[in-house]
């Protein structure tokens, strides 16, 4: 069943086929939250930068064979995501910490005095760390839902789940986080 993109963004994928302008808003439009996903699964930029591209080849490559009645154009465009983060995963064996800051960029105020921005940058290491313990499902539907922006029924189809299904998942998800972050407040 196709989600609720599939009016627009699956019509303008349909002339992105030939309309080289209909592509360059579908890659406007789409890129940071794919490579959003991508860096958040590969916590690497050089490996993320190499998978959006390779995302993205994808898409323009099989962008004819798209079917608007099977899923919406978000579901089909982070199904590649995620099959090019998973195939390069498997290639990788080196896992690299991210600093937090590498990732969100969060650029704390200039009038943010150094004990406020310590405790900030150690705040989301302590996030960052908690989401790497949960689980490979739960890492990739907090990644989608957070990092990417995907509602639960887009999240649901990309990773073949029902919509209840991913918010229980989302739900006991946050819940572990919360528990693993108040631990670390009282450590």
């Amino acid at each position: 069943m196709a989600s609720t993109d599939s009016g627009y963004y699956s019509d303008l994928a349909g002339r992105a086929v030939h309309d080289d302008a209909a592509f360059e808003e579908l890659y406007r439009h789409f890129f940071p939250r794919v490579y959003n996903f991508i860096y958040s699964r590969l916590k690497n930029a050089a490996d993320a930068d190499e998978v959006a591209g390779i995302t993205f080849q994808k898409m323009n490559d099989h962008l004819a064979e798209y079917d608007a009645t099977r899923s919406g154009f978000s579901t089909w465009l982070f199904r590649i995501a995620a099959n090019a983060v998973t195939d390069t995963a498997r290639r990788t064996t080196r896992r690299q910490e991210a600093a937090w800051e590498d990732f969100f960029d969060p650029a704390a105020p200039e009038h943010e005095e150094p004990e406020a921005r310590m405790l900030t940058e150690e705040r989301h290491e302590a996030l960052l760390k908690a989401v790497g313990k949960l689980g490979e499902r739960e890492q990739k539907i907090i990644a989608l839902k957070f990092w990417s922006g995907l509602k639960n029924r887009e999240i649901a189809e990309v990773m073949d789940l029902t919509p209840s299904n991913v918010g229980t998942i989302l739900q006991r998800s946050l819940q572990v986080l919360k528990r693993q972050l108040q631990a670390y407040q009282n450590t």
